[in-house]
C-alpha cells in the first residue's frame, strides 16, 4: 500500500473538505456573495454537496486504507483536485479573494493537489497490485460502471467545452444559468467522477465496485439534497429536461444502492 504520508494526507483532505463542505452546504444564501467566484446560493450548496463527498471518500478510503478497496477513489480525488485547480488558473481574472471563505477554497485544493503528487510518486515506487479474490466481478456490475462512465464523461467533457448559450446551459437542465466558470467547474467535477471508475471496468475484484460505491454515495446524498431544498428553482413544465438533473442522481443511488445491499460495502472485515 501507500506511505504514512500519503495516507495522513488524504485524511487532511477529509477534513478540509468536511469544513468546507459544511460551511457551504448549511449557508448557501450567506456565503454565495463572498466565494471564490460568482455563484448563487443553489450553486453554492450543490459545490458544498461536492465537498462533503470528498469529505466522505477520503475519510473513509484513508481509514480502509487497502490499494484494492481504494484504488478507484484515490485516483478520483487525485484528478479532482488537479483539474479544479487548472480550473482556477484558467479564471483566474475571475477570482474574488477578498473573504477567508475563497482562500479556504484555494487551500483545500492546493492541499488535494499535493496529495495527488505524492500518492503518485508514491504509486511509482511501490506499483501496489490487486491482488486476485474469490469475488470477480459479476457483469451486471461491469456493465454498470461502463455505462456510468459513458454518461458522466459526456457531461464532464461538455461542461468542459461548452459555450454559455449552447443547448442545456440556459436553465434547461441545471435550473439557473451558469456562468463560464462555474460550467467548468462542474465539468471538471463530473469528468474526474468518472475517470475514477474507468479502472473498475477491467476489475478483477468485485469489492474493488462494491468499496467505490460506498465511498462515492456521499455524493448522491448532499447533491441531492442541496436539489431539494432548492426545489423552487424547477420548472418542469416549462424545462422538461430539468428533470434530468434530479432523476439521474436518483437512479445511480437506487442502483449503487441495491448492489450495496446485496454485495455488502467491502469492508475489511
Amino acid at each position: 500500500m501507500l506511505s504514512n504520508l500519503s495516507r495522513r494526507l488524504t485524511y487532511l483532505n477529509a477534513l478540509l473538505y468536511a469544513t468546507l463542505g459544511a460551511l457551504l452546504f448549511i449557508l448557501p444564501e450567506q456565503l454565495a456573495p463572498v466565494f471564490a467566484w460568482k455563484v448563487s446560493p443553489f450553486m453554492t450548496m450543490t459545490i458544498g454537496g461536492w465537498c462533503l463527498g470528498n469529505a466522505w471518500l477520503a475519510l473513509l478510503a484513508a481509514r480502509r486504507w487497502r490499494w484494492e478497496l481504494v484504488y478507484s477513489s484515490l485516483l478520483y480525488l487525485w484528478i479532482f483536485g488537479l483539474f479544479e485547480t487548472l480550473i482556477v488558473i484558467a479564471f483566474t481574472d475571475k477570482l474574488q479573494l477578498d473573504h477567508p471563505l475563497a482562500w479556504l477554497y484555494l487551500f483545500t485544493l492546493f492541499v488535494n493537489v499535493v496529495t495527488a503528487i505524492v500518492g503518485l510518486i508514491e504509486w511509482l515506487r511501490v506499483r501496489p497490485t490487486v491482488p486476485m479474490s474469490n469475488t470477480p466481478l459479476k457483469g451486471l456490475l461491469r456493465g454498470f460502471a461502463i455505462l456510468f462512465v459513458i454518461a458522466v464523461a459526456f457531461l464532464g467533457g461538455y461542461g468542459l467545452v461548452a459555450r454559455i448559450g449552447a443547448p442545456g446551459t440556459n436553465g434547461q437542465i441545471f435550473p439557473e444559468v451558469m456562468s463560464l466558470f462555474t460550467l467548468r467547474s462542474f465539468g471538471a467535477f463530473y469528468l474526474a467522477l468518472a475517470l475514477g471508475v474507468v479502472p473498475l471496468i477491467w476489475a478483477r475484484d468485485q469489492r474493488s465496485v462494491l468499496s467505490h460505491g460506498c465511498l462515492a454515495f456521499g455524493f448522491l446524498i448532499f447533491v441531492t439534497l442541496a436539489a431539494l431544498v432548492y426545489l423552487r428553482l424547477f420548472n418542469f413544465s416549462a424545462h422538461p429536461f430539468q428533470l434530468l438533473y434530479l432523476g439521474a442522481y436518483f437512479s445511480v443511488a437506487i442502483v449503487t444502492l441495491v448492489f450495496l445491499l446485496k454485495g455488502g460495502t467491502a469492508t475489511q472485515t
